[in-house]
């Protein structure tokens, strides 16, 4: 049976940060335990915090908004239709400084678990 799930069927993270997370597949959420899928909604002025991941590669393609983008403290903007690969051990810290929510999917490989997250603030 296909792990078929609807973002407005999962139960959101709220970070302290602001980021909302829906986890749509991975360790938690069922359906695979090989990488993980996440909707992220990262509301006007919130960031995630900087970090990186000692051991997982991780993608993100923006769905709607724009993204500011540090990757090892080199800056870019990402729009809607754009994607980014960040390989293990690269810091990096995602913000909307616009005036809408910026929505994006974050797959992670392998899967993503709190303790592949390094926090450095």
């Amino acid at each position: 049976m296909p792990h078929i799930r609807h973002k407005d069927d999962c139960t959101p993270f709220i970070s302290e940060h602001g980021e909302i997370v829906y986890e749509l597949m991975g360790n938690s959420a069922g359906g695979s335990t090989q990488h993980s899928l996440a909707h992220i909604e990262l509301p006007p002025g919130k960031a995630s915090r900087k970090h990186y991941h000692p051991e997982a590669e991780e993608s993100y393609f923006i769905l709607s908004g724009k993204a500011h983008l540090i990757l090892d403290g080199e800056a870019y903007t990402l729009h809607a239709g754009q994607s980014v690969a960040i390989t293990s051990g690269m810091v990096h810290q995602i913000f909307n400084d616009g005036t809408t929510p910026l929505h994006f999917l974050a797959v992670c490989v392998p899967s993503w678990t709190p303790e592949n997250s390094i926090y450095l603030d």
